[in-house]
């Protein structure tokens, strides 16, 4: 037996356009739920989710049981937090806050066994190969990994070309909220000049050749992302459709 297939990644590298949702209320049987619904794929935030590793496992292992692809964004670029993800099973990693391509090429390392990269050696122990089920695994898991990196600043948009020509690279998100911020437009993604960023880095990321990936409520704004290039695409996030619907539902009733 060898590493299972990474759908998602080959998917992305053929361009198709993938919609998925933000699961981040952190509880496995509400990630069994939004499995149900049919999004492409959904990622288990582990950066601002209140989320451990059991958790993520119970999250990842509702996800993985679907037909719809999981991804798991780690809290930080940290070698022993991707190294646990793989081991949960994790296929598919979102690493967030990243600037420069040094940082990117160390982030590749860390998700690949020797000698691409340094990857600790144990999964045997672990999900990723069915408790040693996959005898292959180590020799297989690299080429089914799929790495996307996501750029939040000016100094990673910046270092955008330089990120998106490092080995091993699948994808680059450019995550708004904190774009916005460190333009000096907090909580104004709308802003013009934050607004003309995206839509550049996102033709920039797909003319790299590399998967293009962005968030967004507004359905507008969606749209428009995906004609700049977006092809890995975030549709809504778990804890707000939850809320807006208990608000809706109670202001139906409230005197």
């Amino acid at each position: 037996m060898t590493a299972p297939i990474n759908t998602l990644k080959y998917r992305l590298a053929e361009g198709e356009i993938l919609h998925g949702c933000w699961v981040a209320l952190a509880d496995g049987y509400s990630a069994e739920i939004a499995a149900s619904a049919g999004f492409d794929w959904l990622l288990i935030d582990g950066e601002h989710a209140p989320n451990d590793v059991r958790s993520i496992s119970d999250q990842l292992a509702r996800v993985l049981a679907s037909d719809t692809s999981a991804v798991v964004r780690t809290v930080d670029d940290d070698p022993a937090k991707i190294k646990q993800m793989l081991d949960l099973g994790a296929q598919t990693l979102l690493i967030p806050m990243v600037e420069s391509a040094a940082q990117a090429e160390r982030i590749y390392r860390a998700t690949r066994y020797a000698p691409e990269g340094h990857r600790g050696v144990g999964a045997a122990l672990t999900r990723s190969t069915r408790f040693g089920a996959i005898a292959n695994y180590e020799q297989t898991a690299n080429d089914e990994i799929c790495l996307i990196v996501q750029i939040e600043s000016r100094a990673g948009l910046a270092a955008l070309d330089a990120i998106a020509a490092t080995n091993g690279i699948d994808g680059i998100f450019i995550g708004p909220a904190d774009l916005a911020a460190d333009m000096g437009y907090p909580g104004n993604q709308a802003a013009p000049e934050v607004q003309a960023a995206i839509m550049d880095a996102l033709t920039r990321i797909r003319a790299a050749g590399l998967a293009a990936g962005m968030v967004g409520m507004d359905p507008i704004f969606v749209e428009t992302c995906k004609q700049a290039g977006a092809n890995f695409v975030g549709v809504g996030i778990d804890v707000l459709v939850f809320a807006n619907a208990m608000r809706a539902l109670a202001k139906n009733y409230r005197r």
